[in-house]
């Protein structure tokens, strides 16, 4: 049988391909899913540590249905997809003698899914996780570490904005904007779909896992192929609303700041989506008040626009377009939008996409089950090429400035497996020089950065404006900068090595260093780094 799970932030979805309706179809787990009529079944992404030492917990609706989400407890876990990767400022619970981190957590929420997925009829052969467009590197090497230990014989990873193209089936040769706006992440992706000749393409997606069986039977197929042209995203979410309307009652009604408020501001954020009022009665147990938390349509923008909500939808937008525009696609080459995750369903987020799109091209019908049931597909026969999100160059001293500085070596959009090698050739700089390092880097956005840390018991993403370009060294330690030792020693003024850059099909950036002068491989096909 094969599964695709859409780990979200709030929400967790689960599909199977159906062999005899050869369909997608979302699962119900008992004890697990919500039990509701007018969305697919979800499972809330909720973890409870029952013992930390023995990996006892509650997970998805279990844990609301026994109230242990209420407490306030160091035990109870939420949003914690998105400390995963993170450099998480605050407090991380001791439980049971040892420290509990957001990837541990993560690990147990997959893994108590899975187990239970594991017993159903047919079994579990193949298994297709889904991963945010702008995912951290350690995000991806986490989830790879977590399915290694899985008793499934092939897992593979896939974006989920081309997902959500895939679960919209749409027609071959159209591109799409694939808007996913969840409850931590805004991912924004341009997708064209086309329809591959090479009868004998293997799938990739990004494979975790690969049986020689699975192998086999996928080379006899014909193969459609998603690419992705444009990307960008942020750490913005429906959790970060909840939290800002949280904040409003608590200044117009000194409404205690809880978990419960928390729920209370979702049931209300959930409620305008379709309908204009909304209301939830609050009871303070310790006051023996009552509150009517009321908010409408109108307000809720407002505190949208206070958080300057809709100038960080614009600047990723901005991003996507001006990407796109570099392939000389324009906006209204955008044949459709398509809107996935909790938080499209905000009638506020649907009038801003409208100020760039028609009416008639958005579609909103499937935002929950688009990306796990459009996962399904690589397992049916889909090649996914990707490319990379950020540049990568090499660090070099500015005379002129008087700094360091950074030389873009492969640039954003740079399809992976590269078909040639990135060449650049070094000199010596000093007088008998017995070694060149060089250090490389991923270089990031104009844009400032967000900062994610705790207030309370609550997650909270802040953006923070720099106004310089980011970089995050890949090989800046000891032992790792030292690309070439020269024997003979160097000397300026001639070329001494060349280096080939390579990115390889799962995006793992390697390096080969040739000595000139003598001829010899220094390194052969060594790895620097994941790329993301």
């Amino acid at each position: 049988m094969a599964i695709a799970i859409d780990f979200g932030t709030s929400n967790t979805v689960i599909a199977r391909w159906n062999p005899v309706t050869q369909q997608p179809e979302t699962l119900n787990i008992p004890g697990l899913s919500i039990q509701q009529s007018l969305n697919p079944p979800l499972i809330p992404s909720l973890v409870y540590v029952e013992d930390a030492t023995q990996g006892k917990v509650l997970v998805g609706q279990q844990v609301r249905d026994r109230g242990l989400d209420l407490k306030g407890e160091a035990r109870f876990f939420r949003s914690f997809k998105r400390g995963i990767g993170a450099d998480i400022q605050g407090y991380l619970p001791e439980l049971d003698g040892q420290i509990v981190t957001f990837e541990q957590v993560g690990k147990w929420f997959l893994t108590q899914i899975i187990e239970q997925l594991v017993p159903l009829q047919g079994g579990l052969d193949s298994l297709v996780l889904t991963v945010p467009v702008d995912s951290f590197e350690t995000y991806r090497h986490w989830l790879g570490q977590v399915c290694q230990a899985l008793p499934v014989e092939q897992v593979r990873m896939l974006d989920e904005p081309t997902a959500a193209a895939l679960g919209y089936g749409l027609a071959d040769q159209e591109i799409l904007l694939v808007i996913d706006f969840g409850g931590g992440t805004l991912d924004l992706s341009l997708v064209r779909l086309d329809r591959s000749v090479q009868a004998n393409t293997k799938p990739v997606g990004f494979l975790l896992k690969w049986g020689n069986k699975f192998l086999a039977e996928d080379s006899k197929q014909k193969v459609k192929t998603a690419r992705v042209l444009a990307k960008a995203g942020q750490n913005l979410g429906g959790t970060d609303i909840d939290t800002w309307i949280v904040d409003y009652f608590a200044k117009t009604q000194e409404l205690a700041v809880s978990p419960l408020t928390t729920r209370l501001a979702e049931r209300v954020k959930i409620q305008l989506s379709t309908q204009n009022q909304a209301s939830e009665v609050y009871f303070d147990d310790e006051s023996f008040e009552s509150y009517e938390l009321e908010l409408n349509r109108d307000t809720l923008e407002n505190i949208l626009k206070e958080h300057a909500f809709f100038e960080r939808l614009d600047d990723s937008m901005t991003s996507l377009l001006q990407q796109a525009r570099r392939q000389g696609i324009e906006l209204t080459n955008i044949n459709a939008v398509l809107l996935v995750g909790g938080t499209v369903q905000l009638p506020a987020v649907q009038t801003w996409v409208k100020q760039y799109f028609e009416s008639n091209k958005i579609r909103c019908e499937r935002p929950f089950e688009a990306i796990a049931q459009g996962a399904l597909q690589i397992t049916q026969g889909v090649e996914i090429k990707d490319f990379l999100y950020h540049s990568y160059g090499v660090r070099y001293w500015d005379r002129r400035n008087h700094r360091h500085s950074w030389h873009p070596i492969i640039k954003a959009g740079q399809a992976y497996p590269m078909s040639q090698p990135v060449e650049l050739v070094l000199g010596a700089s000093l007088e008998n020089q017995p070694s060149i390092e060089l250090i490389m880097g991923e270089l990031g956005a104009d844009t400032g950065s967000t900062e994610v840390y705790f207030d309370g018991d609550r997650l909270i993403t802040r953006r923070i404006d720099s106004g310089e370009t980011t970089v995050k060294p890949l090989n800046d330690k000891e032992g790792a900068r030292t690309i070439a030792q020269l024997t003979p020693p160097g000397f300026p003024g001639s070329d001494r090595i060349k280096i080939q850059f390579q990115v390889d099909e799962q995006r793992f950036l390697r390096i080969t260093v040739e000595d000139l002068l003598t001829n010899d491989t220094v390194l052969e096909n060594q790895l620097v780094a994941q790329l993301s």
